[in-house]
């Protein structure tokens, strides 16, 4: 009997050993095929524009190619689930957002996920501002006061556009409501690139955008930056203010990281927070996303986790105030 156990624990711990050999093998030969990327949002939005940039280095590091796959859904909900029910394998990977994984809990009655729970973190990659752009042709406001005063001139006429019900664009809105007291109206869009166009457009007066989609609209005039929405001004428009200038205790931000369904190897999750953050601290691209007002981070897994915590703490808060609910 003893016998037979002493043969059965050893076959056991050599299957275990062989079989923890054989992981750490396939980690260190990680990638050997295709990685897909899913975002949350349309082609052609700050999110899915950032992904692109970062995919196109990532795949020559990494030696594979780097399929961004776009599944915009509620505010990158849909995303969210595909990745928490992949294989984790680091096959499948997501660049979460503020959206998917700080406001969105908050917001809808339930969602099918839980951002930290169904998640391995591999490493914020930046964080940026908003900016508060309005139509240059039909806004002749030029200064958040001067908005304000009008709004106030015109209740309930004044519609700002936003890439989605409970985004960080929407949510900047009801924070600005409920803090100057205005009427305006909310019109969710199907990602930030449609609702950019809304404005340029004149179908919404302004918008709370992210700088890397909004900027070259700023630039070529079709839109007029008033203000930025944290707290300090952005580099990328020095001379553009702040909201908290006219409007005391506002602050919002934006970010984009990646990560990976949880119980993706370590092993796994070190590779690819090496090379990321190698990627967007490169003088290359690092130039490129700061003039789109985008600062790159890079951090650990550990570091990555512990800011999700954070923000759902903070935007769990800024939702119930604003009162933004979705069933």
């Amino acid at each position: 009997m003893k016998t037979h156990q002493a043969n059965w624990l050893g076959g056991f711990f050599a299957a275990a050993a062989c079989a923890c050999g054989t992981a750490a093998a396939a980690s260190e030969a990680y990638p050997t095929k295709p990685i897909r990327v899913l975002v949350g949002f349309p082609a052609g939005g700050s999110t899915d524009v950032l992904t692109r940039q970062i995919a196109t280095r990532l795949s020559d590091s990494l030696g594979q190619q780097i399929i961004v796959d776009n599944r915009a859904a509620a505010g990158g909900t849909l995303a969210s689930e595909l990745t928490a029910k992949g294989t984790p394998d680091g096959y499948t990977l997501m660049m979460a957002t503020v959206a998917s994984h700080g406001i969105n809990p908050f917001l809808y009655r339930s969602i099918p996920y839980d951002p930290v729970r169904d998640f391995a973190p591999i490493t914020l990659v930046a964080t940026y501002p908003l900016v508060l752009a309005v139509n240059a042709a039909q806004v002749q406001a030029r200064s958040v006061k001067e908005l304000l005063d009008t709004a106030r001139a015109r209740p309930g006429q004044f519609r700002f556009s936003s890439s989605g019900n409970g985004s960080p664009g929407h949510l900047s809105g009801e924070i600005l409501k409920m803090l100057t007291k205005i009427d305006i109206t909310h019109v969710p869009y199907k990602g930030g690139a449609p609702a950019n166009v809304a404005v340029i457009s004149g179908e919404a007066h302004f918008t709370f955008a992210t700088l890397p989609g909004m900027i070259p609209h700023v630039k070529a005039g079709r839109v007029v930056a008033l203000a930025v929405t944290t707290a300090r001004r952005s580099p990328a428009l020095p001379k553009t203010p702040a909201v908290a200038e006219s409007v005391p205790g506002f602050d919002v931000s934006s970010w984009a990281g990646l990560v990976a369904p949880a119980k993706t190897p370590g092993p796994v999750v070190a590779r690819l927070q090496k090379e990321t953050a190698a990627v967007i601290t490169s003088p290359d691209l690092r130039e490129r996303l700061a003039s789109e007002g985008a600062e790159p981070v890079g951090n650990s897994p550990v570091e990555f986790h512990a800011f999700i915590k954070a923000e759902l703490d903070k935007w769990s808060k800024a939702v119930k105030q604003a009162g933004a609910r979705i069933d």
